[in-house]
């Protein structure tokens, strides 16, 4: 049994567009949510930490890891999908851009790709494989596993492993510094995700 801490990262400056690979620092209000997600975690006995090489990940993780004395581990595999010509901008400008598009990709999501961005079934099976990777190291080491990441990514993980809707994913995974429990086995993984604002 290996028991996974899915963490979203803090808010940055680029809150409300497209932010895949896109690698934005976190904002005023980000480092403040810092010491909130932390306090909120003080009952977890956390083991080590794993994250996303994007900074806004990064950032999180090492408030993390500093505050229970472990160790931080940079991971490309769990990195936010890549949303290609996207990147950086509103819905309300890739609608006034290309409305057609934009109203297929809101019908096929998250199947279709963006325009020059990344697959979903490459990103669906990056996030899974690495989630396969984690679980083996929480069981060998046998103990708890932040993995400080991004909406995208779990929403995947809650999706693919927990037979959640794509509405329920969401919802759990909209708020930065959202948190989302994830318990493996022999038998497959239990559903005890939690949100929090």
């Amino acid at each position: 049994m290996s028991e996974l801490l899915f963490i979203r990262h803090a808010e940055t400056d680029m809150a409300g567009t497209f932010c895949g690979h896109s690698d934005p620092e976190l904002n005023t209000r980000g480092r403040a949510q810092l010491g909130e997600l932390i306090n909120r975690l003080r009952d977890e006995e956390v083991g080590v930490v794993y994250t996303s090489d994007l900074r806004r990940a990064q950032t999180t993780a090492k408030a993390i890891a500093e505050a229970f004395d472990v160790r931080c581990h940079l991971r490309a595999a769990l990195r936010e999908i890549n949303f290609g010509r996207w990147e950086g901008i509103t819905w309300e400008e890739i609608e006034r851009r290309d409305g057609v598009y934009a109203r297929r990709w809101v019908a096929e999501y998250p199947r279709l790709t963006a325009p020059d961005g990344e697959n979903y079934d490459d990103f669906e099976r990056r996030v899974l494989d690495e989630v396969k990777f984690l679980s083996l190291q929480a069981e060998a080491a046998g103990y708890r596993v932040a993995v400080v990441t991004h909406a995208g990514v779990i929403r995947t993980v809650l999706c693919a492993l927990h037979g959640c809707s794509e509405d329920s994913a969401w919802e759990q995974t909209r708020s930065y510094c959202s948190v989302v429990r994830h318990t493996s086995a022999v038998s497959g993984c239990v559903p005890t995700s939690e949100a929090k604002s």
